[in-house]
């Protein structure tokens, strides 16, 4: 028997539920039983509590009866990806360090969803500690692409961009520290938004790289993103890093900025290595741009070489701080091996983390260490400014910049096993998040395998409405986002 299929995106079902056309039991009933009709088959999901998601359902459609309802997530199912707290439901990070770990409190965006009437579902497969581009560092097992179940979903966030395109939630948030929101949601065909470093409270996220790291939506369109984003965004003061800054109306101003708007095109972005496929693709959505009258210009980012290496020089010394918390003593994994103190320490966190999680441990470890500390960490913060002022300086000229968000499309499941080959399917991603700037994914064709293809659109610091109404400007007007797979 074929599974349930949702049809609708989350803004249209926002919609339903206004009008009375729906109630939010029967959509929480239906989102469950396609979970439980296709997750054997994709693995998104780490846990799912069915009956607390029944509970708050019922609870939105006791407010909207009332008079009381908060809008347009009231009663929506949204996922939260296993990095991201909710209280009093696991939080593991995909790592058996945390396995049996239950969160004590909220993250600011889950404080936020719940004020906002969502209805909090599942905890979603990612990398181990959001370390990976293809979920297959996951101690829970990999996640599947749900075009094609043989191929990986993308990482780290890939429960949630999977979650999103097989119909299992309206919307997700994942995180993203190098591409790990919109790199996933371009092999799954969904649209993913990595807002400007500090619009988004971190509170409650568990750390990779706290400089990097920012929380963000999942959508089948840029309106459900933009719907999404309005919920979660804005100044935290349980986060020193949170910007104060003006939230606007991002959904109305998705048709109050019409542009046309210009747009830069980064050679350095098109060279050896993107699948022509995928360059053919990205080429058609530049050439819808000019049709609309944007100007569209070649700009240049001269330090998009070194993006790889200092990106990987600063994120694992931050995630060898981060992590060091995770002792066997406090909380998380305990060996029952240990002949002592120090052993315990060593031998808890050798069976805690996976291959991964330790490779970068290690690797951060070592350019924090002394001697060291000067040639590579410092260097790379050096590095890390040039970059971020490439980008500056090209919005001297343009809105927007548009490049490929992945290289090559998904691969095989275990196809891709030297660490050196995965970190290249972020080539085009990291350099956003070392210049802390807001970027988003948008389906934009599909390979002749059948297989999603995205592309990026890189915008200026907090300027995320302007960024979303050039991101929606593409989106409506192409049918890419209702091929709904049915794994």
């Amino acid at each position: 028997m074929a599974s349930p299929v949702l049809p609708s995106t989350l803004a249209a079902t926002a919609a339903q539920l206004a009008a009375g056309q729906l109630s939010a039991v029967e959509l929480t009933r239906a989102v469950i039983a396609r979970t439980k009709a296709v997750e054997p088959r994709l693995r998104a999901f780490n846990s799912f509590d069915e009956s607390d998601a029944l509970a708050q359902a019922a609870a939105a459609d006791a407010r909207r009866a009332a008079g009381q309802g908060r809008g347009p997530l009231d009663g929506v199912p949204i996922g939260l990806k296993d990095v991201i707290a909710v209280k009093d439901q696991p939080l593991t990070a995909s790592s058996r360090m945390l396995a049996n770990f239950i969160s004590p409190y909220d993250a600011t965006v889950t404080t936020r969803l719940r004020a906002a009437g969502a209805v909090l579902y599942g905890r979603l497969n990612c990398d181990e500690f959001a370390m990976g581009s293809s979920n297959e560092n996951s101690a829970f097992g990999p996640a599947a692409n749900p075009c094609d179940v043989t191929r990986v979903p993308g990482g780290s966030s890939g429960g949630s961009a999977a979650a999103v395109a097989a119909g299992e939630v309206l919307a997700a948030l994942g995180s993203d520290t190098g591409g790990s929101i919109r790199q996933p949601a371009a092999l799954c065909g969904v649209v993913g938004l990595k807002p400007t470093y500090g619009l988004v409270s971190r509170y409650g996220l568990i750390a990779y790289a706290s400089s990097l790291d920012q929380i963000g939506p999942f959508g089948r369109t840029v309106e459900d993103v933009a719907l999404v984003l309005q919920a979660i965004a804005g100044h935290d003061e349980r986060d020193s890093t949170s910007f104060r800054t003006e939230i606007p109306d991002y959904r109305a101003e998705l048709a109050a900025r019409r542009g046309p708007w210009k747009i830069g095109i980064p050679k350095e972005y098109f060279g050896e290595g993107l699948d022509p496929e995928i360059g053919a693709a990205v080429d058609q959505a530049v050439a819808y741009y000019r049709s609309l009258g944007c100007e569209v210009r070649e700009v240049s980012l001269p330090h998009t070489p070194y993006c790889l290496d200092t990106y990987y020089i600063i994120a694992t010394a931050e995630a060898s701080s981060n992590l060091a918390r995770y002792d066997g003593i406090r909380y998380g994994h305990r060996s029952q091996n240990a002949k002592d103190i120090v052993d315990l320490y060593f031998q808890s966190r050798a069976e805690g983390f996976g291959a991964e999680v330790k490779r970068r441990i290690i690797l951060g470890t070592y350019v924090l260490s002394s001697g060291y500390y000067d040639a590579y960490y410092l260097r790379a913060q050096k590095v890390r400014t040039l970059i971020r002022r490439d980008f500056l300086e090209a919005y001297r000229e343009v809105d927007a910049l548009l490049t490929p968000t992945s290289p090559v499309p998904a691969f095989k499941i275990g196809e891709k096993s030297d660490p050196l080959a995965l970190y290249l399917c972020d080539i085009y991603t990291i350099g956003v998040n070392l210049a802390g700037l807001p970027a988003i994914n948008v389906p934009c064709g599909f390979t002749r395998g059948g297989l999603p293809i995205g592309l990026q659109l890189i915008g200026q610091p907090f300027r995320e409405a302007d960024l979303l109404a050039t991101a929606h400007a593409y989106d409506r007007a192409h049918d890419w986002n209702q091929r709904r797979p049915n794994p």
